[in-house]
């Protein structure tokens, strides 16, 4: 008990170690925040960075996916379904535990997780993260 006390006495004059994102204080309208970024009256902080190997949202190669389907039997969220209409998997971001199996599990990696941690969306249908189109170097 009294090393509890001591340690809540500790952290009484100890800096916050959060990161203020997205701002210093809560914005109590997000729309006008932004609003006011564009105009260029107000700064949005920047999100710490991610450390290596980081589990985020995952990014799905379709065109390198076989159909093999390991990736949804393996998951213990039942994150993953495989569609027949659309001949894909399917993604559940609110149900993913972001455990990182799929990925280990995909023979020809058509999976990888990024480092995509800001999940919050208006669709509820979001799923995978669209994979980064490669530049073509014109020489």
């Amino acid at each position: 008990m009294l090393s509890a006390a001591k340690e809540l006495f500790k952290q009484l004059f100890k800096k916050p170690a959060t990161n203020p994102f997205p701002t210093k204080r809560v914005p109590k309208n997000v729309s006008e925040l932004l609003e006011k970024v564009k105009r260029g009256e107000a700064k949005i902080n920047r999100p710490i960075e991610t450390p290596p190997r980081f589990r985020g949202r995952l990014i799905y190669h379709e065109d390198k996916c076989i159909r093999c389907k390991q990736c949804v039997r393996i998951c213990p969220a039942n994150a993953l379904e495989f569609d027949a209409e659309h001949n894909r998997i399917k993604h559940y971001v609110s149900r993913c535990t972001f455990c990182g199996l799929c990925v280990d599990i995909c023979p020809v990696k058509a999976l990888e997780q990024s480092d995509e941690f800001l999940l919050a969306d208006y669709n509820k249908d979001a799923g995978f993260l669209e994979a980064k189109k490669e530049k073509k170097k014109t020489q």
